[in-house]
C-alpha cells in the first residue's frame, strides 16, 4: 500500500468532498487523514487528505483524481508520501538555522531532501560538507546581484528543487526572483519588525527593554518581509537578560520556528490563499 498526500484549493461549492472520496474509492484507497477549511473572506475551499492505496502507479492516481475533480477547477497536488520534497538551503554568515535543518534531516526528524546548500560566503562550505551536502558559493555584490540570481535559478533547475529556504540568508531578493518562484521561498527573521530594523536588532531591543522575543517564518514576496506567514512563536524575556543573552535566545527560537515551517511545507500542510495561509496541523 502506497500512501498519498493530496491538497486541493478551489472556489467553495457543494460536491467537492464527495468527488474526492469517489476518486479515492476508484483507486481502492482508504482515507486515513483529512482536513478542510472554507475561507469566508475569499470564498476558497482548502483541503488536505492522506490515503493509502494498492495502486503503485502514481500517474494513475494523479490522473484519476484530476479527472474526478476537473469540474471544480482546482489547484490540485497529488504526491506519494515516500517521495519527499526537495529544498535548497541558502545562508550567509549566521549558520545556526542551517546547521539545525541539516541535523534534523540527518536524524530523520525532517521529511525533506536537501540536495544542495548555496551561500554568498565560502565559510558555510565546511558545515554543508560535514553533512555530505553539495555546496555552491555564489558571491553577491550590488553590481552582480542579477547574475547571482540567474545562477541560483540554474541551481534550482539542476537539482530539481521544489522550494528554497532562506536559513538566515542576508541578501534582499529582487522582485523578479520572487515572481519566478512564487510560494516557493521561505524566510525566517526576528519579529521585531518594523520596530528594530537594520544591524543588531537584539541590541536595539535590549536598549528599549523588550519583554518578548519572537520569530516569523513566511513566504517571500516582492514586498520585503511582508509575505504570507507560515509559523510564529515568542519567548518572554526580562530586564536581567543581557543583549548577548537575547541574541542566543533569538537564535533558538529562529531555529524552532523555521524547522516547523519547513516541516509543514514539506508535508504539504500549507496552502496559500492570497496574502494569507491555511496551515493544517
Amino acid at each position: 500500500m502506497d500512501r498519498y498526500l493530496v491538497t486541493l484549493k478551489c472556489r467553495d461549492r457543494p460536491g467537492i468532498v464527495r468527488a474526492l472520496a469517489d476518486a479515492v474509492y476508484e483507486v481502492k484507497g482508504d482515507i486515513t487523514e483529512s482536513a478542510q477549511f472554507s475561507d469566508p473572506s475569499t470564498g476558497l475551499f482548502c483541503m488536505r487528505t492522506v490515503f493509502a492505496s494498492p495502486e503503485t502507479d502514481h500517474s494513475v492516481v494523479r490522473d484519476t483524481l484530476g479527472t474526478k475533480l476537473a469540474g471544480f477547477g482546482p489547484v490540485l497536488t497529488v504526491r506519494a508520501e515516500k517521495t519527499w520534497r526537495r529544498a535548497l538551503l541558502m545562508v550567509s554568515r549566521s549558520e545556526h538555522c542551517l546547521d539545525d535543518l541539516l541535523y534534523r534531516r540527518q536524524t530523520g526528524e525532517l521529511p525533506v531532501e536537501i540536495p544542495v546548500v548555496v551561500s554568498n560566503h565560502a565559510s558555510a562550505r565546511a558545515t554543508a560538507e560535514r553533512y555530505g551536502i553539495p555546496f555552491v558559493h555564489v558571491p553577491v555584490t550590488p553590481a552582480t546581484k542579477r547574475e547571482a540570481e540567474d545562477r541560483l535559478l540554474e541551481i534550482v533547475a539542476e537539482y530539481a528543487v521544489d522550494f528554497v529556504v532562506l536559513a538566515r540568508y542576508m541578501q534582499v531578493l529582487t522582485d523578479e526572483l520572487c515572481r519566478e518562484l512564487p510560494g516557493r521561498i521561505i524566510n525566517i527573521h526576528h519579529s521585531f519588525l518594523p520596530g528594530f530594523k537594520g544591524a543588531k536588532p537584539y541590541h536595539q531591543a535590549h536598549e528599549r527593554g523588550v519583554k518578548l522575543i519572537g520569530a516569523t517564518a513566511h513566504f517571500v514576496t516582492p514586498d520585503l518581509d511582508e509575505g504570507p506567514i507560515i509559523e510564529q512563536d515568542v519567548v518572554r524575556v526580562g530586564h536581567r537578560h543581557t543583549a548577548e543573552e537575547l541574541v542566543a535566545i533569538g537564535r533558538d527560537i529562529e531555529r524552532l520556528v523555521l524547522a516547523r515551517a519547513v516541516r509543514m511545507h514539506a508535508e504539504d500542510r500549507v496552502l496559500l490563499t492570497g496574502h494569507r495561509t491555511v496551515v493544517f496541523g
